[in-house]
């Protein structure tokens, strides 16, 4: 049976051609069916740079938009989100105090935010560590994340949050205080009991359930594009893949699967997911 013509996202990839497979993961996602995809930056360490200012992130975002150029030459439709991945944190404070670590990450996102502004980005990407840290590096993440949230309601688009396994349910309170809808705080890696917008990993075994129940969420790959580590978190053609075994398999209707890869992530970006 021949798959749906269906938009099919995946909500959070890296594409690395210096450190990965490069465009040959874009092309394998393509071929099994996949259409656009929110392309994220990676690291600033994946490209070699170590940020003393802001400033210094530009040389991130321009790779990622160099990426997200030559990604779109495949026929993939190709959504930039930039930022400064919140385990700089630990990086930086090797190098200056926490106070100036959470000054130079918040400056790396005012930049990001200028290329929403232009149009070059549709979003922006930040967190705090998903790992455990001292309570005083905590409190600077979570200083960096609310203006992260603060840009995003000042440029009106969505804020990707790389954080710890759970509901970070403390960020609502944040996002009510930064003005930023809820929908567009989109929880990357997400466990179906955040209250906030689920990116949920696409062998997620909720999805099913969650799709029926009319529950929005996206779906996503995290594939990191790194020869060192294949195939993590998952492979490129994982979203597509899964989507076409849910819908095969009767366990998700073409209705879910338009609401999961064209409904929801336009709402939740602000752009408009139809097929190519």
């Amino acid at each position: 049976m021949k798959p749906p013509a269906i938009p099919i996202t995946d909500d959070h990839i890296h594409i690395d051609p210096a450190n990965g497979r490069g465009i040959e993961a874009a092309k394998d996602f393509r071929r099994s069916g996949g259409t656009h995809i929110f392309l994220v930056a990676k690291p600033s360490w994946s490209l070699g740079i170590t940020p003393s200012s802001g400033d210094d992130y530009r040389a991130v975002f321009d790779a990622t938009l160099r990426v997200a150029a030559m990604v779109r030459e495949t026929g993939l439709v190709v959504y930039p989100v930039l930022g400064v991945h919140p385990a700089e944190m630990s990086r930086l404070a090797e190098r200056m105090s926490l106070e100036e670590a959470a000054a130079v990450m918040m400056a790396g996102l005012d930049l990001a935010a200028r290329y929403v502004e232009e149009g070059e980005a549709v979003a922006l990407k930040s967190g705090r560590p998903h790992y455990e840290v001292a309570p005083e590096v905590l409190s600077a993440s979570n200083a960096v994340l609310y203006h992260a949230l603060e840009l995003g309601a000042a440029c009106n688009c969505a804020v990707q949050l790389h954080a710890e396994s759970g509901p970070c349910a403390d960020v609502v309170e944040m996002a009510g205080r930064a003005g930023v809808p809820l929908e567009r705080v989109v929880k990357h890696f997400a466990t179906p009991d955040t209250p906030l917008m689920p990116s949920l990993i696409a062998r997620h075994e909720e999805i099913p359930a969650l799709a029926r129940a009319g529950r929005r969420f996206t779906m996503e790959s995290d594939y990191m594009d790194e020869n060192a580590r294949p195939g993590a978190v998952i492979g490129p053609k994982s979203v597509p893949r899964f989507t076409h075994r849910y819908l095969k398999e009767g366990l998700i209707t073409e209705e879910d699967a338009w609401r999961i890869h064209a409904a929801t992530p336009s709402r939740t970006y602000g752009v408009d997911i139809v097929l190519p």
